[in-house]
């Protein structure tokens, strides 16, 4: 039996507490803070220093400090390996990501049945009531981008804030084959600074963009971009803490139990309204640790329908190198196959999106192929370049996190254990979208291709999912984790489906309105009792 440490309280008068300062905490805090809330920020996290470092080859984030594991998952189903970390710092995944922030399709947000099946996904509303939220998220991450060659793009009612760089000789190359081929090559939307927002320098185009942190603040990640304006306007965020577990008294959450990583001191902070930001997997970790599945209509969805993508890289080994210059190329998009493939061999219905990779850096290949091999591949990698299917997963019960009591980590938190196997369909899937790619990549010069099934949960959602039913769905349509009054869940574990495209402007989008309306919510509550007594 694990021994419970009573935390001395500290009483800030905080109207907000937000857990998590990825897209979801930063993007909800933004809106409370502005609404004049009193909000405090926990991140489990450090800042991530910038400078010429982080050109150095073990920069690139994996290796990093960021991605920590003094809170390991057991993955015993789905991973690269059984013990699996996560990103830990200030910003979150979003420091080190390739800054591609594209939007749900509008029919993303009706879920075709061959990707639901039997779970009973359904999102509680449609792509024009988030629209006005993914203006707001693009503006507020400065994304670069032009859809007008996308033959999925959705509806929008302003462009987007600033036009895309042009297009590297690589992306060119790619871009040229996909024409010949028939395909409508589109640019990909990417949350780099081209200008000079905010007085910090433009994009260098560096090699060193996906998986790295920008050594020149020039993507435009939350810890660059959006978090310093908040902290200038009251925001208080506390980094390096670790949330273990929220206190309910009735259905109100009144506290949070934390643990500082350097010290080990363990403190309580008291709020009106708690936000859990902490992604799809950290989230239901949190929930389930604090017995709060005990409250919910739906108990036995809260960690359930975990989907991640089943995303595949296909490597194309070219007679020359394909970027002398190393410039970064994660430019173009291919949408052809989104909805459906006529074509032979392809399941019936929706598949994914295609989109250009960058080179891979060479200390990450030797990490994840086996010994030797990575040696041997690595003085290779200047004539590789290569193209990421994106296939939408079927959400599916057995796909989730669950808690291994007998054993905790250095925090007190009890072990979490991840399952998540891909089913028939999501493997047919990417099998179509491969092949379109090895074809588009031979059209554009490559001897060989190689395949490599991305085995991380980078794009991982569902586990906490939003929907209008209380039996199958733990969170409703404003964000709040039923059987609670003041829980509010702002990350990429609402989601019911995972679309075919990368989830972060989705997250953004979704945090924008759940902030909004939160704070919307609660100045109604306190207008309400000052009218009554002026009657």
């Amino acid at each position: 039996m694990h021994a419970r440490i009573e935390a001395p309280v500290e009483r800030g008068g905080w109207d907000g507490v937000v857990i998590g300062s990825g897209f979801g905490g930063t993007m909800a805090a933004r809106e409370l803070v502005r609404a004049g809330w009193r909000v405090l920020m926990l991140e489990r996290g450090d800042w991530v220093a910038r400078g010429p470092h982080n050109w150095a080859p073990r920069s690139v984030g994996p290796l990093t400090d960021a991605y920590s594991t003094a809170t390991p998952y057991r993955v015993l189903a789905g991973g690269d390996r059984e013990w699996m970390g996560a990103f830990e710092c200030v910003g979150g995944p979003s420091v080190f990501y390739g800054g591609v922030s594209l939007r749900f399709r509008e029919r993303d947000f009706e879920p075709a049945p061959e990707i639901v099946g039997d779970s009973a996904a359904h999102w509680p509303f449609g792509y024009r009531e988030l629209e006005p939220y993914y203006a707001r998220a693009e503006r507020l991450l400065g994304v670069a981008g032009d859809d007008g060659g996308d033959p999925t793009a959705p509806p929008r009612r302003a462009g987007y804030p600033h036009p895309p760089a042009a297009l590297t000789p690589t992306s060119r190359r790619i871009w040229e084959a996909a024409r010949r081929l028939g395909l409508e090559p589109f640019r990909l939307p990417l949350a780099l600074n081209h200008g000079r927002a905010g007085g910090r320098r433009p994009c260098a185009a560096c090699g060193t963009c996906d998986l790295f942190a920008c050594a020149i603040s020039a993507k435009n990640d939350l810890a660059t971009a959006v978090l310093p304006e908040l902290i200038a306007r009251g925001l208080v965020l506390r980094p390096r803490t670790v949330a273990v577990r929220l206190r309910a008294s009735g259905r109100r959450v009144c506290a949070v139990e934390c643990v500082d990583r350097d010290s080990g001191r363990r403190t309580t902070f008291e709020a009106r309204h708690f936000v859990l930001a902490g992604g799809a997997l950290a989230s239901p970790h949190l929930v389930l640790a604090s017995e709060l599945d005990g409250l919910s209509p739906a108990p036995a969805a809260i960690g359930r329908y975990l989907t991640r993508h089943h995303n595949v890289i296909v490597a194309g080994l070219f007679p020359r190198r394909t970027d002398p210059d190393r410039q970064f190329h994660k430019q173009v998009g291919i949408h052809d196959f989104y909805f459906g493939d006529p074509g032979a061999g392809a399941p019936a219905g929706k598949l994914g999106g295609i989109q250009q990779l960058p080179t891979p850096p060479p200390e990450l290949v030797k990490e994840h192929l086996p010994p030797g091999l990575g040696r041997l591949v690595s003085p290779l990698l200047g004539n590789v370049t290569g193209l990421l299917t994106m296939t939408e997963d079927q959400p599916r019960p057995d796909n989730g996190v669950s808690l291994d009591p007998a054993r905790r980590d250095r925090f007190g938190l009890p072990q979490l254990v991840v399952r998540q196997r891909p089913s028939a369909r999501d493997l047919a899937a990417a099998a179509a979208l491969v092949r379109h790619s090895q074809r588009l990549l031979r059209e554009a010069g490559a001897l060989v291709t190689r395949l490599q099934t991305i085995r991380t949960f980078s794009h991982a959602v569902g586990t906490l999912r939003a929907g209008d039913d209380p039996r199958t769905a733990p969170v409703d349509r404003d964000g709040r984790l039923r059987g609670t009054e003041n829980l509010y869940v702002a990350d990429a574990s609402v989601f019911p489906t995972a679309g075919g495209v990368n989830p972060s402007l989705t997250i953004a989008a979704l945090a924008l309105r759940i902030g909004e309306r939160l704070a919307a919510s609660e100045a109604c509550a306190r207008q309400a009792p000052a009218e009554a007594l002026a009657s």
